[in-house]
């Protein structure tokens, strides 16, 4: 038994502690803390040189006119009333807010339909749950999103099935402004493998007993799903939304590579965070970039305040 468990167990028994015994269960105090400050450092010198810090600098920059090239200068809110008369910022904005109202929905109803396939129990079912979850980790990738391009192209993949098919096929998808965003939308929802394993998780979390009983008062499949499977599972749902609203407002690299980086026709897929891209390494103006930054972080931070706001109306805790 070390030195401090000891002590410990002296105290519990109600004997007092010697000034030198708690001078010696002091020192066992500060040599554990330090250990686990110790542990913390990696993480933390990456919170104050990566996250913090660089937040900050941010901050002080969108209320300044830079250029990469010259020394800040201090312009107050000029970068923010600017926004108000950018018609590529509203564009952006349009653009963004669609993608994420329908991209996410879809993808998360996918995800879900693929995790109640895969709970069945069928055979393989690690490799099956490998397959779905490799477009997550390679759908964010400059290669898939290049490979998209191809896809959708006017002599790519998917106009040849549907020449095959019968159907119109020289229909230039990424090129269209009406059909630009689509592509795009649906290569967010081909990444449906995070959501879909944490759904899966979830779905395994749901005793039985619930099923069986429900059976034997003659419930379909349908009702059980509706009044058994969505309650239950609704944090998991509540905490998939909530994580693919904020990555669908972040997302970048799909648009850049499928659209060139121009946001494509008629801006048609000008995200928000290409935009910003564009005002700071493009035009340089890296002042107002910090600001739609911000401006960008307040409306993540609403959207999922939003959420959380209404959960308690359709997400049910067993308590």
């Amino acid at each position: 038994m070390s030195a401090l468990s000891e002590l410990s167990a002296m105290r519990s028994k109600g004997r007092r502690l010697t000034p030198a015994e708690r001078r010696q269960r002091a020192r066992e105090n500060n040599r554990d803390g330090v250990a686990g400050y110790v542990f913390l450092l990696p993480w933390l010198v990456g919170l104050l040189g990566i996250t913090l810090i660089p937040m900050l600098g941010s901050l002080y920059l969108a209320f300044t006119d830079y250029n990469l090239l010259q020394p800040p200068e201090f312009t107050g809110v000029a970068n923010f009333v600017r926004m108000i008369d950018d018609t590529r910022l509203h564009q952006s904005l349009k653009v963004t807010f669609t993608y994420v109202i329908v991209s996410t929905p879809i993808q998360l109803a996918v995800a879900l339909a693929i995790a109640l396939l895969l709970d069945k129990g069928m055979r393989g079912l690690a490799f099956y749950r490998s397959v779905f979850y490799l477009p997550s980790l390679l759908g964010s990738s400059v290669a898939i999103a290049v490979l998209w391009r191809q896809i959708f192209g006017t002599q790519g993949l998917f106009n040849q099935i549907l020449g095959v098919l019968g159907l119109p096929s020289n229909i230039g998808w990424i090129s269209s402004p009406d059909t630009a965003l689509g592509a795009i939308i649906l290569l967010h929802v081909w990444t449906f493998g995070a959501p879909m394993i944490i759904f899966l998780a979830g779905l395994r979390q749901i005793p039985s007993m619930y099923y069986e009983a429900a059976q034997v008062d003659g419930a379909t499949k349908w009702h059980q799903f509706v009044h058994i499977t969505i309650p239950l599972l609704s944090p998991i749902i509540f905490f998939n939304l909530t994580l693919q609203i904020i990555g669908a407002f972040q997302s970048f690299t799909q648009a850049f590579i499928v659209s060139n980086g121009s946001g494509g026709p008629s801006d048609s897929t000008l995200f928000y965070s290409l935009y910003l891209y564009q005002q700071g390494f493009r035009q340089f103006s890296m002042g107002y970039a910090s600001a739609m930054a911000w401006l960008l972080l307040l409306i993540i931070a609403a959207f999922t305040a939003l959420n959380f706001l209404i959960a308690k109306y359709w997400v049910f805790y067993d308590d």
